[in-house]
């Protein structure tokens, strides 16, 4: 499945969230055209969805104005946290082809009167009134209370032929306006939409006791120098019920730096002895028996003047968990039962956790580069006081991160980098996981690269050590390489599966020699290292395959004969009956150390990396 068709089946998923009510989006299988329509309709539910967090249909159905008279705008969003008026218009298409290379036409642009709706005017220049989500958008705009604060903007949610700003400007009517082409669909609404990271907030809100707490005491700040300049450190204690409320809202769009995902966090055994403490004790030993949350932020403002005796707020820009994952996910947990039982929010009260909040100073929020490897290594520095996996723990590392972009960008396949990071995508349909691309595969073919087969049975937290990993993993750049590797890895999984359904020659042994059986990063290394060329090598992978399996039974006949393998294969005579016999081990083989040179004598391979 490609990208345009995992949008299309994303759209088709959320149209099903319709109330029946909405006939429009469930058309029947035999018009095309009314399918077309509904989904493009649907387009715009995506955007609303995943830019603004509007999770329910009928509030997002409640913003789009695409009908008769609508004055060339098909939606609109007024969000009032930022003072801006954003006016939409978005084109569907229809194909692949025409969705990523067919630009929207200057005409289209040019039937947006937005001069004449936000002015008032209840008529088009033809003298047509406009319709009744229009004059609803004029109404919500004349009743904002400090409208003049308020900027206009337009989104083109399709693709446009180069302009300057100038030009583009001119055709939206003066107002200043952004372009949502095919690849920012992919990279921002898509994805997105698929890991549950799309509903976010720039600035977090988190409300403070103040109760048995002097002003001063409330919280302790330190400026902290590094090597990649300054940070200030805060640490405040937080009511639990804040922390619950925040990952119950935000779950994987506030974990983007967290080893772990929303999800993958239910698993942990030490969730029980929070959700105990919280839910049998009255009082606040949770406090002392709690290490604490991290939480990275851009910019954080602290308020003990809000109106509220005994109250305070603390400002957090751009907010990340970054550690603390499993005692959040179980505050959320308590949090969502809550909301279903008001009587047992009671659980919370008085009960506060520490909140240690890293502010970036402005050096380094604003270099991105430098910024990121300070996460990664607060992340491991503070993750390894609980049991995190290697895996997770290097889940935010660069190469990590530009893997699972290109992969998506070029091939359209989700790279889990973070155990259990598209449940959500799973959960909801939008992809199926043949989709996904493990990350443990995916370490094992780069160490195909290095023409060692062999390697890839040790066991895969070992390859995931500090010495390993960056030993064998290589930086991003290579991401075709890896991706063919594991295609063709795919490839001989399913022929296995062929095969194994032949009871005269299980796994095809007879065919193809043991090559399916024990010898899958054999293949990879052979195929990669004979066959690559560039990324255009992966619509030949079946082709690479089938010819190298062709020879493989001829292979292992000439490595038997070798005397640095008599240890997986002997030959002897029955001194009974005088006959040739023979034992062979190739289970042993395919794990030994003469493999990894058989391979590369016998195919005549070079080094790859």
């Amino acid at each position: 499945m490609n990208k345009y068709e995992s949008l299309v089946n994303i759209l088709d998923r959320l149209r099903y969230e319709a109330p029946l009510e909405f006939k429009r989006y469930r058309p029947s299988d035999s018009s095309e055209e009314a399918l077309n329509q509904a989904r493009s309709r649907t387009l715009i539910h995506l955007y609303l969805k995943v830019n603004f967090g509007i999770l329910d249909f009928k509030s997002r159905e409640r913003l789009i104005t695409d009908k008769s008279h609508d004055a060339g705008i098909d939606a609109y969003y007024i969000d009032t946290e930022n003072k801006r008026v954003i006016l939409l218009q978005a084109k569907f298409r229809t194909s692949r082809e025409n969705f990523e290379n067919k630009n929207i036409s200057f005409d289209e642009l040019l039937k947006m009167e937005v001069s004449r709706v936000i002015d008032g005017e209840s008529n088009d220049e033809e003298g047509q009134e406009y319709n009744g989500k229009i004059k609803q958008l004029q109404r919500e705009i004349s009743e904002l209370p400090d409208v003049g604060r308020y900027k206009y903007e337009v989104v083109i949610l399709a693709n446009v032929k180069a302009l300057k700003l100038s030009q583009l400007t001119r055709l939206t009517g003066g107002f200043p306006a952004e372009i949502f082409d095919n690849e920012r669909v992919y990279k921002e609404l898509v994805f997105p939409v698929v890991t549950g990271t799309f509903y976010n907030s720039a600035e977090l809100s988190i409300s403070l006791n103040l109760v048995n707490k002097s002003t001063s005491a409330a919280r302790i700040s330190y400026s902290v120098e590094t090597e990649y300049e300054d940070c200030d450190i805060t640490v405040v204690f937080v009511p639990t019920e804040e922390i619950g409320r925040i990952l119950h809202t935000y779950q994987n769009s506030i974990l983007k730096y967290n080893p772990r995902c929303y999800l993958e966090m239910k698993t942990s055994s030490v969730n029980k002895g929070i959700y105990d403490t919280i839910k049998t004790k009255k009082t606040n030993e949770f406090a002392l028996f709690n290490n604490g949350l991290t939480m990275l932020s851009d910019d954080t403002a602290f308020n003990e003047r809000i109106g509220q005796k005994d109250r305070a707020q603390i400002i957090i820009n751009n907010p990340q968990l970054i550690n603390g994952g499993q005692t959040s996910y179980t505050l959320s947990r308590i949090f969502s039962e809550c909301l279903d039982n008001t009587e047992c929010s009671s659980v919370f009260q008085g009960k506060e956790v520490l909140l240690k909040i890293v502010t970036f100073g402005e050096s380094t929020s604003g270099n991105e580069s430098n910024k990121r490897k300070l996460i990664e290594d607060i992340s491991k520095a503070t993750n390894r006081q609980s049991v995190v996996s290697d895996a997770d723990r290097r889940s935010n590392d660069k190469v990590q991160v530009d893997l699972q972009e290109i992969l998506f960008d070029e091939f359209g396949c989700y790279y889990e980098r973070k155990k259990g990071e598209f449940s959500n995508g799973i959960r909801e349909k939008y992809i199926s996981r043949k989709q996904i691309v493990d990350r443990d595969t995916i370490l094992r073919v780069a160490v195909c690269l290095h023409l060692q087969p062999s390697i890839t049975r040790t066991s895969i937290n070992k390859l995931y050590t500090d010495e390993n990993f960056s030993k064998y993993m290589p930086n991003a750049s290579r991401s075709s390489e890896l991706y063919y590797g594991y295609l063709v890895l795919e490839g001989v999984r399913d022929m296995l599966k062929k095969t194994n359904q032949d009871s005269n020659d299980r796994h095809g042994i007879s065919s193809y020699g043991y090559a399916l059986r024990y010898g899958h990063y054999s293949l990879v290394t052979v195929c990669i290292a004979k066959y690559f060329e560039d990324k255009n090598s992966i619509h030949h992978v079946s082709e690479h395959l089938r010819e190298v399996l062709g020879v493989w039974a001829k292979f292992e006949e000439t490595i038997m004969k070798k005397t640095r393998n008599s240890a997986y294969f002997r030959y002897y005579e029955d001194p009974e009956t005088l006959e040739k016999r023979s034992e062979v081990n190739f289970e042993g083989y395919y794990k030994g150390k003469t493999l990894n040179s058989d391979l590369i004598e016998y195919f005549k391979l070079n080094k790859t990396f």
